[in-house]
């Protein structure tokens, strides 16, 4: 069983940055695909990105890409986002998802395992 959390969050300026983390726990978060989601009040679970087990492959959502970078570090179990020019309507609790498989998905049904969420809230 794997169990994730997600540390970094706060709150900051349009136009900053942040970087989010997600530390793991268990044994099989090595080489399993992994992504990050949010999800804003009102709101329905929005993809945001995501990597392959091998750390051979990425895909980010539309929305955030040119801004936002995932990366992970299997060797101690954590992924990471690293969010730049931050915007007003990025504001949302960010949760770290992890799923059974080596290739990357971009709907939240096909992960297994997920963070408690860390809120996010960009101000103007």
């Amino acid at each position: 069983q794997v169990q994730l959390v997600e540390a970094g969050g706060g709150l900051v300026q349009a136009g900053g940055s942040l970087r989010l983390s997600c530390a793991a726990s268990g044994r099989t978060f090595g080489g399993n695909a992994k992504g990050w989601f949010r999800q804003a009040p009102g709101k329905e679970r929005e993809f945001v990105a995501a990597v392959d087990g091998d750390g051979r492959k990425t895909v980010t959502a539309d929305s955030v890409k040119g801004r936002f970078t995932i990366s992970g570090d299997n060797a101690k179990n954590m992924m990471y986002l690293q969010m730049n020019s931050l915007q007003l309507n990025d504001t949302a609790v960010y949760y770290c998802a992890a799923r059974a498989w080596v290739n990357v998905a971009t709907e939240s049904r096909h992960y297994e395992y997920w963070g408690q969420g860390t809120q996010v809230t960009v101000s103007s």
